[in-house]
């Protein structure tokens, strides 16, 4: 009992001391930065939707219009004879537009933490340098690796590549990895530390 009582009173003194060992991530958290990424990754999405919405007023297209050409993956043909003015499957669509932003944010999060862990604001131009390469890769294997050939498959048309301009998916791309870039910062991991450790 003696003994037992001794390593007690040794573990509440370290523990009033603050010198218990705690978990802490050691080198890259990557469980972390994809969290942080998803959750970041609705920035770059409502980014890439207002320059959409923006740009199809300024082209006397409906704001929402490229959101009915992206609905032809999951609806097919019938996303075009919608009308523009339905609202409950605009939303759905901007809902889904928005969805896949945030899991997208998962992979530039996880790259950008790689290269740029300590997030300094003197690293932003070579963050947009890699969040733009990482933009277009991500804009060419989307359209013309996997939607030009699965779209045509699972619906019957490439309704996407076909009426979306080149330019317009790449520019949506790469304002949604611009994006990214500026709100990197919002997502590095920094350790607690205790008030006692502080001091």
């Amino acid at each position: 009992m003696a003994e037992l009582r001794e390593r007690a009173a040794k573990l509440e003194a370290e523990l009033a001391a603050g010198s218990a060992p705690r978990w802490q991530a050691k080198g890259y958290y990557a469980a972390y930065y994809a969290t942080t990424g998803f959750m970041l990754g609705i920035f770059g999405a409502a980014a890439s939707l207002l320059l959409n919405v923006v740009g199809s007023t300024l082209v006397e297209r409906h704001p929402l219009d490229l959101i009915r050409i992206y609905l032809t993956f999951p609806l097919g043909e019938k996303a075009l004879t919608l009308g523009l003015d339905d609202g409950l499957v605009l939303t759905i669509g901007c809902c889904l537009y928005l969805g896949t932003g945030m899991l997208l944010g998962i992979p530039f999060q996880m790259i950008l933490a790689r290269f740029f862990p300590d997030g300094r604001p003197s690293s932003l131009s070579s963050r947009l340098a890699v969040a733009s390469v990482l933009a277009v890769v991500v804009w060419l294997v989307s359209y013309y690796g996997i939607l030009s050939w699965l779209q045509p498959l699972l619906f019957g048309g490439d309704w996407i590549v076909r009426l979306v301009p080149w330019y317009i998916g790449a520019l949506t791309h790469l304002v949604y990895g611009w994006t990214m870039a500026l709100v990197f910062p919002l997502g590095l991991y920094t350790p607690y530390r205790l008030p006692t450790e502080r001091a």
